[in-house]
């Protein structure tokens, strides 16, 4: 069953962390990613620009229409998401709890029950 696991944050969250911080922060979140891709149980690992950077699209009277994003007032914004293919709920939460991250930022995780089949 795949899970999505999201982090939250905001640019003050980010900006708070010294410089100095940021080259361990990254490996511990390569180490992790590393670990878990091998296994084949973390399908895909992506890190989000700032949300100043999202749009949003729209189809009015069918054309085009683009906005700033992001959609929700919210101080915080998905700041990465992972896609995950393992046996059960309890790995899921095994693995989301092993992020180096989640003493900091807390995880969501929702199961995908649904996959557009591939051509």
């Amino acid at each position: 069953m795949k899970y999505l696991m999201m982090i939250y944050g905001n640019q003050e969250k980010w900006e708070s962390m010294p410089a100095e911080e940021w080259p361990e922060v990254i490996a511990a979140q390569d180490a992790f990613n590393k670990r878990f891709m091998e296994s084949g149980e973390l399908l895909g690992a992506y890190g989000l620009a700032d949300a100043v950077d999202s749009r949003l699209v729209r189809r009015v009277d069918g054309a085009p229409a683009v906005t700033d994003g992001p959609y929700l007032e919210t101080k915080e914004y998905m700041a990465s998401f992972y896609l995950l293919d393992v046996d059960s709920e309890a790995r899921a939460l095994e693995i989301a709890a092993a992020m180096p991250g989640a003493d900091q930022f807390p995880i969501e995780v929702w199961p995908v029950p649904h996959e557009a089949p591939r051509p």
